[in-house]
């Protein structure tokens, strides 16, 4: 063992990405984190991360913490750049223009945005300061673009928020229903216990409802690839077969539920044979679903959200579960419906009543009854009757000027709310926004006032619950940076100074609203550490459906992480709900609704004639801010891109890789275009995550409506109809640059702007390349020389030993820099044919010598070596698609593969594309070639 051995320490803690809540071990010196593992006694993943997890470490490295914000900044004008200031002086100044607003126009004139990844102590604070101490219930998150409509299905059918089902179900059940979750890329390691469940039961049967033939679909026994907006005329035609083949439990039905006569009237008119023209899909395929589902002794259903961002969510989300109360299936190993969460904490949100609907313990604000009880638990006069403004709900209001003071932490949302154009404007015109974040330069942080510091995952102390129920521990292995503090601290700081204001002034109508009782920091606010907060959201809980009165941060370590419930005097929580046949309503029995299908929000038309649908990357999360900084995570999908169905490319005269233009009345973007065999005809899809700081537009929202569903009020993130147009361009530059710190991607971003489009990406492993690709329109002049001067002084290759070419006939610049005989630097300009092979020298750092003659050369492989490696589908292995292609075409097997090239033995994330690849390889399927 080496003395570097001795130096690492490990930390138990939990991955800061989706909401499978996994277990991972950090490895650190004490200031640095130097690695991370899965966790193998977490039951939640037992070891296995996927390739974001398993690169968190890399968010920690100097490069990739070079965009931290470390210190507070204010700005006291609008136009004027923040300047750094000290934490006294922060708060000091938001608690006074907090307390200005409420003094002149009221409570509800302020209100807090937050978010699925702050811990569930961080939430309890944010709720308590809203509710408790301001008197406003403008409290929401953006757990709101994501869980609501879940939230609403399960309230609406079964009487309570709770996820009845475990993960082990996934091992136990015969018939696994996946609907609107491309669970392969965006719960990997669920993924990979569904496939350790099929291997171990080959009679499991698979059944993915998705309009997207997407990786999950690939590996399923039956596929229904549904028109969008379908999902209720689908359940219903399921429910109706059935019950025409008495594959119903008659007894459950009678005992345990109420309300069926009336769904049941409903769902005889929903016939396989009318459903299936609604859907686009075959009736016998529906009648075989309905089979399986109904003749297996156990189904389990996971769904996410593709069923939530919908108008018609909450019903979505009803009419599943009908399936489940309708046979039976339900309180027992195996069954039940399982909504998969998409942030690391949105449940605990839910539970410490951190939306604008909610109080602590899963009560309900419109009772008066559970508002008396919080009050008296937090020890004040009230808690504030009015709903609060849910979250596009609040930023229509931040748009008409009602809201004089925004508090956003932890979340981006002018990049991740609909209609981002209105968004955006509206965040320019509020006259003070405040943003808590790990991040300086996010889309949101350009509209903040003042910005804070918070610590990120690995410095943080806390917990957080998963999609199962189960609460986990999160553990800080390092220091934040800088001054960068704990979100909850924070919280509480600013409350102890905006407390005694509040005291001292009346409201504009001249009533006070309720005496603050005490001395502020040890009354609502007497905390000096996580844990003290946990123990009191803890005592909300008690004798509600989520109580954990045994639960403890001691008992935590002791026997590590615990589903809810978990009693007083109780040693481990329950991991599976209603096996009793009770339900969390007033009768006991779970209730049927009487839904009924409903189209998509917009329709297409001649005006806008093709379905747009999004989702997820395999290797990206959320807005990119954390997943975004690590070059490697980029090898996937290299570029924003709309992905589209060959036949509308080609009456369109649009071919791979053309630029386009997306619009529809709300906005529009532009993207190259690629042909994808996962959509049907007048179908493009164009993935969440890419905004504005890697293309030059908004993204996707600026394009998705703000429509939400009436009862959730979760918006439509899922689809928009849009128009797609070739646009002509005239010229491409391309500029490749090594960087060695980590700050030259935020500092080249104001260059998105100078172009017709551009697109500003990461590449390579150990080391870091920043891609910056751009075009011209075709009635534009190539960059001139100025232009070209200016941005190799950005890119930093103005140095004496740099090589350059030039054809200025033909608007022809080529500009290559070596140092130590590797390449670091590139500029293609007008003529970029060697573009993805300088790339790959680039970022291989192998000697430039061998291809040095050839740099400039209009050649898309140098004649020394062989093609462009093409797009990474193993990140653990860097294997790439047309090395995995080139292998199968040899006649090596899956097997052989993975034994030559690694690839799909680590995480096994790639595990489905493989196995698709492999069956293209044998001619299954026919894929057109990507640009990805």
């Amino acid at each position: 063992m080496t003395s570097a051995d001795l130096r690492t320490m490990e930390t138990k803690s939990t991955c800061s990405y989706c909401g499978v809540g996994c277990g991972v071990i950090i490895e650190h010196d004490g200031a640095q984190v130097t690695g991370v593992r899965g966790d193998p006694e977490h039951p939640a993943n037992f070891g296995k991360l996927c390739t974001k997890g398993s690169t968190l470490h890399l968010t920690m490295t100097p490069q990739a913490q070079a965009n931290r914000l470390t210190h507070p900044l204010l700005r006291t004008e609008k136009s004027p750049p923040r300047q750094r200031v000290s934490w006294d002086t922060a708060l000091d100044h938001a608690a006074e223009k907090f307390a200005q607003a409420i003094a002149e126009h009221g409570p509800d004139s302020v209100a807090f945005y937050i978010s699925g990844q702050l811990l569930t102590e961080d939430y309890y604070v944010f709720n308590k300061l809203a509710k408790g101490l301001i008197g406003t219930n403008n409290v929401d998150t953006n757990s709101r673009l994501c869980m609501s409509s879940a939230v609403a299905g399960y309230k609406a059918t079964l009487g309570a928020d709770a996820p009845p089902c475990s993960y082990e179900d996934i091992d136990a059940t015969d018939c696994l229903l996946i609907a609107g979750s491309n669970t392969a890329w965006a719960h990997p390691v669920l993924f990979r216990r569904i496939e350790a469940a099929r291997e171990n039961n080959p009679a499991l049967k698979l059944i993915v409802i998705d309009p997207r033939r997407t990786d999950t679909a690939e590996a399923a026994d039956l596929h229904l690839q549904i028109l969008p907006g379908t999902d209720i005329a689908l359940y219903h035609a399921l429910l109706h077969v059935l019950l025409w083949e008495d594959l119903i439990d008659t007894a459950y039905i009678a005992a345990h539920t109420e309300g069926f006569a009336e769904l049941k009237a409903i769902v005889r008119d929903y016939t396989p044979a009318m459903v299936a023209d609604i859907c686009g899909v075959k009736a016998e395929d529906i009648a075989t679903a309905a089979r399986w589902f109904g003749q297996s002794k156990t189904a389990l259903s996971l769904y996410c959200q593709g069923l939530n961002q919908s108008t018609h969510g909450t019903d979505n989300n009803i009419a599943l579960i009908h399936l489940h109360l309708a046979t039976g299936k339900i309180g027992k190993p195996g069954c039940g419906p399982f909504s998969l969460t998409g942030q690391p904490n949105a449940m605990g949100g839910r539970e410490v009543g951190g939306m604008a609907n909610l109080l602590s313990a899963h009560r309900d604000l419109g009772n008066a009854e559970h508002r008396a009880e919080v009050a008296r638990l937090w020890g004040v006069p009230d808690v504030p009757e009015k709903p609060g403004l849910t979250a596009v709900e609040l930023f229509e209001a931040v748009g008409r000027g009602e809201i004089k003071a925004l508090w956003i932490a932890c979340t981006n949302p002018a990049q991740s709310m609909p209609d981002l154009n209105a968004v955006q404007a509206a965040l320019a015109a509020c006259p003070f926004v405040v943003v808590q974040e790990v991040a300086a330069q996010t889309d949101t942080t350009a509209f903040a006032d003042l910005l804070l510091p918070a610590a990120g995952w690995g410095e943080k102390e806390g917990t957080v619950t998963n999609s199962e129920r189960r609460i986990s521990r999160v553990r800080a292995a390092v220091a934040a940076p800088g001054e960068a503090r704990a979100d909850w601290r924070i919280v509480v700081d600013f409350a102890r100074r905006l407390a005694p204001k509040l005291a001292s002034r009346r409201w504009k109508d001249g009533d006070m609203r309720g005496e603050i009782r005490g001395d502020i920091p040890g009354d609502l606010f007497p905390y000096l550490c996580p844990e003290d907060i946990f123990n009191e959201h803890r005592a909300t809980t008690v004798g509600r459906d989520l109580d954990i009165g045994g639960l403890s941060y001691a008992l935590l370590e002791a026997n590590g992480p615990q589903q809810w419930p978990l009693r007083g005097g109780a040693s481990a929580g329950t991991a599976r709900l209603y096996e009793d046949g009770r339900f969390a309503t007033a009768t006991g029995k779970a209730r049927f609704k009487p839904v009924q299908h409903r189209p998509t929000a917009e329709k297409t038309d001649a005006r806008q004639p093709l379905h747009l649908l999004s989702g997820r990357l395999r290797d990206q999360w959320h807005g990119m801010s954390r997943s975004g900084v690590v070059p490697r995570l980029h090898a996937h999908a290299p570029e924003p891109v709309i992905e589209m169905n060959a036949r509308d490319m080609e009456r369109r005269s649009i071919a791979e890789g053309d630029l386009v233009t997306v619009r529809n009345k709300r906005g529009e973007l532009r993207l190259r275009a690629s042909a994808s065999a996962s959509l049907r005809p007048a179908q493009t899809y164009i993935p969440m995550h890419w905004g504005g700081q890697f293309l030059n537009g908004l993204g996707i929202n600026a394009l998705t409506p703000p429509t939400v569903d009436p009862v959730s009020l979760q918006p439509e993130l899922k689809h928009a109809a849009v128009q797609v147009e070739k646009f002509a361009t005239g010229w491409q530059l391309l500029a490749l640059r090594r960087d060695e710190t980590g700050a030259l991607h935020s500092a080249l971003q104001p260059w998105l702007a100078r172009f017709a489009h551009a697109t500003l990406t990461l590449a390579g492993r150990a080391h870091g390349v920043v891609v910056l690709r751009a075009w011209g329109a075709a009635d534009s002049e190539p960059p001139s020389p100025e232009l070209l001067t200016e941005l190799l002084q950005a890119l930093g290759l103005d140095q004496p030993q740099l090589l350059a070419f030039d054809d200025r006939k033909r608007g022809i610049a080529k500009r290559a820099l070596i140092e130590d005989d590797r390449l670091v630097g590139a500029l293609l300009c007008q003529e970029i044919r060697a573009g993805d092979w300088l790339l790959d020298l680039m970022v291989s750092g192998a000697s430039a010598q061998p291809v040095r003659k050839w740099l400039f050369a209009p050649l898309s492989a140098p004649p020394i070596s062989g093609p462009p490696r093409g797009r990474v589908v193993c990140n653990c292995h860097d294997v790439s698609e047309n090395e995995i292609r080139a292998d199968f075409a040899t006649g090596l097997d899956l097997a052989a593969v993975q034994r030559k090239r690694g690839c799909g033995t680590s995480c096994g994330s790639c595990l489905p594309e493989l196995k698709r690849l492999m069956s293209e390889s044998a001619g299954m399927h026919a894929k057109p070639v990507s640009i990805y």
